[in-house]
């Protein structure tokens, strides 16, 4: 199949699965079909091993946003589904060069659709293809744009059609056609700029040769007076950060306790601080090994220090999990708690990348190319698994079990509300849990969410 076949059967597909549905089970099958597309139309050459691990996480994702429909699953299938086009095409290109790509194609829409010449076929004039375009689709396309217009504009136009009444909802229809082929088009006929092309060798890994050369990064400074302020400085930081992670858990661990709001606030200010910490070291690093110092040889005292920095950074970060740990111990789980995890972990992910950079001499769009990865991977652990029935399996277990919250709150744990409600013989609590489950079960098949499929009474 060409590229406009490509467009014009997703778009098909798209009007098929959401006109008069809601987004559940539908947006599933479309990110397979997506999926599976792709792969058919992607060369040999470009089935890398990267590309088919996207084509399995794409798959998944979609798995996983029929059976939830929630925004983290719903976020998985989209990055899945662009990650998965942009390898089909571009293999050596970095990833982050994603972004850029993605938002010029969206800007660009309406000039790319109008080049004909660059998606539509070339035939000659007494193809079948180009008599249906020239003497029904376009005018179809023109008579019904200009008929909802008029309608809205004259009700005596309008009425001239009151007889006839159709079971379709024009503007929907409309609507969805519209938004069905901007996403068709820009994920089968985007194009990657000169420009952003010529960005690539930016975010490479590597250093080359001429990133050897030793020499002083600014006018006002030479070699041996840059190389000892990042001694001085770090030697500095680390001995500013001893007493920052001896006073940290002081307060955290040995200071009177605290109201649980009091307990909350603080927990979650103190996070925010460490993550900021962390990024600051981060690029207080990337500062000084970005080029010349990685192959410095009497940088040796600078990288034993900047390695001693990055370990009491984790020190730190280690510290919280263990302080967010207790929380959690003594009032329970919940989403913001597990949130804490999540970018905890990522920090101690970039101070362990940032170690590798100064180990292995790597560039600091290492960094970059490294961590969209971890990034991505925390989006489909957060797609993939139930978290609120995790969350309220635990805190059942819990005396001070608040099943308001867990009702209101968390998502997804019907399961384990109806087993509570069983178990502590709470008929008002059954009757709320199944009725939420009977409005889930009653949409049609399209808009259906899996999960509440699985669910018994």
């Amino acid at each position: 199949m060409k590229t406009h076949h490509y467009i014009f059967l997703t778009t098909a597909l798209f009007v098929i699965l959401f006109y008069n549905e809601n987004v559940g089970l539908n947006l599933g099958i479309l990110g397979i079909a997506y999926s599976f597309l792709t792969l058919s139309k992607t060369p040999e050459r470009n089935r890398t091993k990267i590309f088919l691990t996207l084509l399995v996480t794409s798959v998944l994702s979609s798995i996983a946003f029929a059976w939830y429909g929630d925004f983290p699953s719903f976020l998985a299938v989209v990055i899945s589904l662009l990650l998965l086009s942009y390898r089909s095409r571009n293999r050596r290109m970095k990833v982050l060069l994603l972004i850029p790509v993605f938002v010029v194609n969206c800007f660009t829409f309406i000039c790319r659709f109008f080049s004909f010449d660059s998606w539509l076929p070339k035939t000659n004039t007494s193809g079948l293809w180009q008599k249906t375009l020239a003497f029904i689709l376009i005018p179809f396309i023109l008579i019904s744009i200009f008929f909802g217009i008029y309608s809205a504009g004259s009700d005596h136009f309008a009425s001239v059609f009151s007889d006839y009444e159709l079971d379709i909802n024009f503007w929907q229809l409309l609507c969805i056609t519209i938004l069905g082929f901007f996403i068709a088009f820009n994920f089968w006929n985007y194009s990657v700029e000169k420009l952003i092309y010529k960005q690539n060798h930016i975010l490479r890994n590597q250093f080359n040769e001429q990133d050897k050369i030793q020499k002083s990064t600014y006018s006002f400074l030479d070699l041996n007076s840059e190389r000892m302020s990042g001694v001085v400085s770090f030697f500095c930081l680390n001995i500013l950060l001893i007493f920052f992670i001896f006073t940290f858990n002081y307060e955290q661990f040995y200071e009177k306790v605290k109201t649980p709001n009091q307990l909350s606030e603080e927990t979650h200010e103190r996070v925010v601080a460490v993550i900021m910490s962390i990024v600051m070291a981060i690029l207080v690093i990337m500062f000084y090994f970005k080029s010349n110092f990685n192959f410095d040889p009497k940088a040796g005292l600078m990288k034993i220090l900047v390695k001693i920095w990055i370990v009491l950074n984790a020190i730190l970060v280690i510290s919280a999990m263990l302080k967010n740990t207790e929380y959690i111990v003594s009032y329970g789980f919940t989403y913001k708690r597990l949130g804490v995890y999540a970018f905890l972990f990522l920090s101690l992910v970039g101070l362990a990348m940032t170690f590798i950079k100064i180990q292995m001499k790597k560039r600091n769009a290492f960094l970059f190319n490294a961590m969209i990865w971890y990034f991505y991977g925390t989006i489909l652990a957060c797609s993939y698994i139930n978290w609120g029935g995790i969350i309220t399996a635990q805190n059942m277990k819990r005396s001070d079990f608040n099943v308001d919250y867990h009702t209101t709150f968390i998502s997804y744990n019907e399961k384990d509300l109806l087993k509570f409600a069983k178990e502590k013989r709470n008929l008002q609590l059954k009757k709320e849990i199944l009725e939420r489950i009977r409005i889930e079960k009653s949409e049609t098949f399209l808009s259906k969410i899996i999960y509440y499929e699985t669910v018994r009474d």
